[in-house]
């Protein structure tokens, strides 16, 4: 990932705090941007909080955290922050609880992600695999019992099987879960867990006999650590990589997704929260392209935008994960609204 200045220190000389004191109408002032949520959907917000602090000359402090999609929207609906990364849809009791909060937000797909299953790069043997395989190694059935690789599949080696994945808290978690075990945080729990995607990472990076997922621009953030396994397509059978191209034609399934941020419609009110979008939207092609993501056509950036002048409240998901949505799908469900 691209160096962050998310959190800049301002110095001031002692001189200049004097003076500063004498006159505080020339005091400096820095408006604050929160954005929290899924660690899928940081880099591309971190890029676009980097590039709009620099456009605005440190007028504009923008924050970006961590905690995980679910993590995030639990703050958001209590009014913490003004935007939430989400690698998934809100959920029906998300909306419930900002419902209650009185928090209204405007949805906004910004990318898609493959979602991507990894191995160390001293795997040699393990070529590509299948939902079935993927869903004997991680479903609830297999907690303290499917610890080998042969356990898996009998032409895999002896080995002890080492797993990484998204926590709980985690929009990946819900949707890798759903869409492999069939049901959203349907997994076994004995494996390493984090919401910050990094630490999964250097876990699959250090063991020989590790297998992790998350989202694809972590992968082509460190390929020299990481091999990516093709997912045999549960359609045509054949196994596909990871990629901008195989996301665009839809063949890299079940494990695209869009990915989201969300906006608090009372934020909107401060001029800050509105350019910062604005500078998002205008810039979401590049900075995601930067950063690894597939963009989506650029109609959507502008119905983006047309949605924040309109404050076009809501999801056009109703609280549910929609598992292998292709570009095309979520065009057709854009152009609903």
């Amino acid at each position: 990932m691209r160096k962050s200045s998310l959190h800049p220190v301002l110095a001031v000389s002692a001189a200049a705090a004097a003076l500063l004191a004498l006159q505080p109408s020339i005091a400096f002032s820095q408006e604050t941007v929160k954005v929290d949520g899924s660690s899928t959907v940081f880099p591309i917000t971190e890029a676009v909080a980097e590039d709009f602090q620099q456009s605005k000359r440190g007028k504009v402090r923008v924050t970006v955290g961590i905690s995980g999609t679910g993590g995030g929207f639990k703050k958001f609906c209590r009014g913490e922050t003004d935007f939430s990364n989400a690698s998934r849809p809100i959920l029906a009791r998300e909306m419930e609880e900002c419902r209650k909060a009185g928090v209204q937000y405007i949805e906004l797909p910004v990318a898609f992600d493959a979602l991507t299953v990894v191995i160390n790069p001293k795997n040699d043997w393990l070529k590509s695999i299948t939902v079935a395989e993927l869903r004997k190694m991680w479903e609830p059935a297999a907690q303290a019992k499917i610890t080998k690789w042969k356990q898996v599949n009998g032409a895999w080696p002896d080995e002890t099987l080492k797993l990484f994945g998204a926590g709980s808290d985690s929009g990946t978690f819900d949707y890798f879960t759903e869409a492999i075990n069939g049901r959203s945080k349907a997994s076994r729990g004995d494996f390493t867990a984090a919401e910050d995607d990094n630490i999964l990472v250097q876990g699959v990076a250090r063991d020989a006999n590790g297998l992790g997922y998350f989202g694809y621009a972590y992968y082509a953030e460190n390929k020299d650590k990481l091999k990516a396994l093709p997912i045999v397509n549960p359609k045509t059978g054949k196994p596909v990589l990871p990629s901008m191209e195989s996301v665009i034609d839809g063949t890299y399934q079940p494990l695209a997704r869009p990915i989201f941020i969300y906006v608090n419609a009372k934020s909107l009110v401060r001029p800050e929260i509105k350019e910062f979008i604005q500078y998002y939207m205008k810039n979401a092609d590049k900075l995601i392209r930067e950063v690894k993501y597939v963009p989506l056509p650029a109609k959507v950036y502008t119905a983006n935008l047309d949605m924040i002048e309109k404050k076009v409240l809501g999801t056009k998901f109703g609280g549910e994960n929609k598992v292998g949505l292709t570009i095309e799908e979520l065009l057709k469900l854009e152009a609903k609204l």
